[in-house]
């Protein structure tokens, strides 16, 4: 049975918990449907026992565009690091979570949307994704995990490119920097993440669960994590997210 939430959906296929960002048009990314991810994920960590994996994809033509930029416009420095501490706080029950946890992905996967993908413990992409981590471009950054987590994944250098010019690329070339893990044909992104979940529900799930505890435990990401979000809130004393974001609506250059 569905759960009834306002901007994200959850079934069971098997066991298998099935998470849909469905917040249209692109699924950005705001307060309240990251709360719901949040309880989402909560039930499944202590209610749901018999979930062995869980996927999180999008609804209509993308997975996540990024972080709804309209609302970020008049944050104060601590609201916005509130925001971010908010991102952090669910993007990590994902990280920590009991079962692995799959993101299939397709279409837009910008932002806040890359940083979920990242935090997820295998990416499924559809060859029609674009991927990236523009905040830089409306005069923020990754504020959600994505200045860690990405540099852990595909390198300093190549993170540091990406995330300096704010560049997406296409699902090819994530694949060939090692960005995401597998690329699927289009429109096959789910049903190949959900052959994945099969094979692991077929594994010992204390074996699956104490293997993915070792693994990010040598990862020890909680330092950069937090200043991370302590730059993010102090961006907004700089003006420079005002100014980027309104011109990011208006569709125009920003004048730094």
């Amino acid at each position: 049975m569905d759960r009834e939430f306002k901007y994200v959906k959850f079934s069971k296929d098997g066991k298998t918990g099935v998470i849909t960002l469905a917040r249209p048009k692109v699924n950005a990314l705001n307060k309240d449907l990251l709360i719901e991810l949040e309880c989402a994920l909560y039930k499944i960590e202590y209610d749901d026992k018999d979930i062995r994996c869980v996927i999180i994809h999008g609804e209509g033509n993308n997975f996540c565009a990024g972080a709804d930029i309209k609302n970020m416009k008049d944050f104060s420095p601590l609201e916005a690091r509130d925001f971010s501490e908010t991102g952090h706080r669910v993007l990590k029950r994902i990280e920590t979570l009991r079962v692995p946890v799959i993101a299939a992905v397709h279409g837009y996967a910008l932002g806040g949307g890359c940083e979920v993908m990242l935090a997820c413990d295998i990416r499924v992409v559809s060859k029609d994704a674009k991927i990236g981590q523009p905040e830089v471009k409306i005069g923020v950054l990754p504020g959600f995990g994505g200045t860690q987590r990405l540099a852990r994944l595909i390198g300093k250098g190549k993170a540091m490119e990406l995330i300096f010019t704010g560049e997406w690329v296409n699902a090819e070339e994530a694949y060939r920097i090692g960005l995401i893990d597998i690329l699927t044909d289009e429109e096959r992104h789910l049903e190949v993440a959900k052959e994945i979940a099969r094979k692991i529900e077929l594994a010992g799930p204390s074996a699956i669960a104490y293997s993915k505890k070792a693994i990010y435990y040598g990862l020890n990401l909680e330092r950069g994590f937090e200043y991370e979000k302590e730059l993010f809130g102090l961006l907004f004393s700089t003006g420079e997210p005002e100014k980027g974001i309104t011109a990011f609506l208006e569709k125009r250059t920003p004048e730094w």
